[in-house]
């Protein structure tokens, strides 16, 4: 899937309709990983899994930390503690 990235979101459109995003707004800093969405149709191939790793490359990228306000990506992070540095403390 071809994702087209802007800072603090990640998604994806398809025949004008928006299918797939992550929004990780700054706020004081801090990338606030706050929204996750995957079309119904795509649900179950791994896509909310691509965003959040897109995500994390670009929080990464500018040397950021993030918090996590959205239910998937606290659980994400959860399943990934190779990346819990991101994390603000």
């Amino acid at each position: 899937m071809d994702f087209q990235e802007e800072p603090g979101r990640i998604f994806a459109m398809q025949d004008g309709t928006l299918i797939a995003e992550i929004t990780f707004p700054e706020q004081d800093g801090v990338a606030v990983f706050d929204h996750t969405f995957v079309d119904g149709s795509l649900r179950g191939r791994g896509v909310a899994d691509q965003l959040v790793r897109a995500a994390v490359r670009q929080v990464r990228g500018r040397g950021g930390k993030a918090r996590l306000v959205c239910s998937y990506a606290r659980s994400w992070f959860a399943n990934h503690p190779e990346e819990a540095d991101l994390l603000e403390r």
